[in-house]
């Protein structure tokens, strides 16, 4: 220990809370959750499960875009979980403006009420729509695509949970290979979602060209405060691709939710980044890479992968080069973490 080490002084906080600790912290290193101002956008008394992952998105990603407009927010959110579990007739857990939308339509109505916004002069009121991976990815395709083609000005965030979980665990367009869901049960010689299908949807957003795209996790919630602030000062359409994992649907532990989602991040499964008009401007480096396999084991999603005796390695190996592709691709690696 050197001299310098021995003089420095330990200091020991409880961060995220209200606590005198995190009292604290300098100003920017509290999330907005932390801060005495917050907003509260989804207050208490909604339904979601223990550990949902898209609760949690939500209140941070929406209370960063209320933070960032300061105060003048309309959001627009189409069927799926969190409309469910918000809003349970005749109580809503909203504190802000809300519409709830068909299924499919949430990027055409919140392009709606931007232009009646523009048109009445109050440019100064945001727009926010969302929904999960199925009215994103499948049901709302078109309308989103649209959406970005006028290049509305709205944020659309997707929460993606990686399968339809408010309807009993459908496959979407977002669930990853070999994962069993209602309609891929882990039945025959390919169990689970086959490989090969689905969409890549923050590819689909930056092929449209649009000014901002960007992936984020509730694992690191500041990175995504950040993403939502930075977006909200743009004008145009913008695309906020946030993974939420649903412990009910992954068949992962409620305590593990943020631990699942870090696993996905490290592991290469899912790159986070940012892009400006359809190129990737940065990336978060890993620092500690694991392997799929750790991720995929906590997960009763993908428990068909190791039976005793029978651990299917050709399909974990091909995952494994799901990742390894990723992380090339993105230059995921940090220097600290190569081999």
């Amino acid at each position: 220990m050197t001299e310098q080490d021995a003089a420095q002084k330990v200091k020991f906080y409880q961060t995220g809370t209200h606590t005198i600790g995190n009292r604290l912290m300098d100003q920017d290193k509290r999330t907005v959750q932390a801060s005495m101002d917050r907003s509260n956008a989804i207050t208490s008394g909604h339904r979601a499960c223990q550990g949902c992952g898209e609760a949690l998105g939500a209140r941070y990603a929406i209370d960063a875009a209320m933070r960032a407009a300061g105060g003048k927010l309309v959001a627009v959110n189409a069927t799926g979980c969190l409309e469910v579990f918000t809003t349970p007739y005749p109580e809503t857990s909203w504190q802000i403006p809300w519409i709830h939308s068909l299924f499919g339509n949430a990027p055409a109505v919140a392009a709606g009420v931007a232009a009646g916004l523009r048109v009445r002069g109050r440019d100064q009121v945001k727009v926010v729509a969302q929904g999960g991976d199925g009215g994103t990815l499948d049901i709302g395709f078109g309308c989103l695509s649209g959406m970005f083609e006028r290049n509305d000005d709205v944020l659309y965030v997707c929460y993606d949970n990686e399968a339809y979980m408010n309807t009993g665990v459908q496959r979407s367009s977002a669930t990853p290979p070999m994962a069993r869901t209602a309609t891929t049960p882990a039945v025959g010689d390919a169990p689970g979602n086959v490989f090969g299908t689905g969409k890549n949807m923050p590819q689909i957003a930056m092929a449209h060209n649009i000014p901002y795209v960007a992936t984020a996790s509730v694992a690191d919630l500041h990175d995504l405060e950040a993403k939502v602030t930075k977006a909200m000062a743009i004008r145009g359409a913008r695309y906020i691709h946030i993974m939420v994992p649903c412990p009910l649907g992954w068949g992962s532990a409620s305590q593990d939710t943020i631990k699942v989602a870090r696993m996905a991040v490290e592991s290469g499964l899912f790159p986070l980044f940012e892009a400006e008009h359809g190129a990737v401007v940065s990336v978060n480096k890993i620092r500690r890479r694991v392997p799929a396999e750790n991720y995929l084991r906590l997960q009763r999603r993908f428990a068909h992968l190791f039976k005793k005796g029978a651990e299917d390695r050709a399909h974990i190996e091909a995952i494994q080069r799901m990742a390894d592709a990723n992380i090339a691709k993105y230059g995921l690696l940090a220097e600290e973490a190569r081999p």
